[in-house]
């Protein structure tokens, strides 16, 4: 059973909204984009998140860039493409289309 604070079946539109949002956001800044977004009922793990971008670069939603920070150290970091765009709209769409019909079904119980 998934736990309360999961991303299961909305990871995908929370990172592409942030991207939205955020341009050249890199990975840990992401997870914390979502934890305080969300005022910290939800978690990004690094362990479905970099899996999600790197699926979501494959796929051309996402562009990455390796960048050296001040510190000297490097990070990636991530934007939306065109097609990123055209994906946020469809995921937000399918997204209010299933919390309309959950909407629905507890109404009626």
């Amino acid at each position: 059973m998934p736990k309360p604070d999961s991303l299961q079946g909305s990871l995908d539109l929370l990172v592409l909204k942030i991207l939205s949002r955020r341009p050249r956001t890199h990975g840990y800044g992401i997870m914390a984009a979502v934890k305080q977004m969300s005022g910290e009922v939800l978690r990004a793990e690094e362990g479905s998140l970099y899996p999600a971008l790197h699926r979501m670069e494959e796929a051309g939603w996402i562009q990455a860039e390796w960048i050296t920070k001040d510190t000297g150290r490097r990070a990636r970091t991530y934007e939306l493409t065109a097609v990123g765009k055209k994906q946020l709209a469809a995921e937000e769409s399918r997204w209010q289309t299933v919390t309309s019909a959950v909407n629905r079904v507890l109404r009626m119980a």
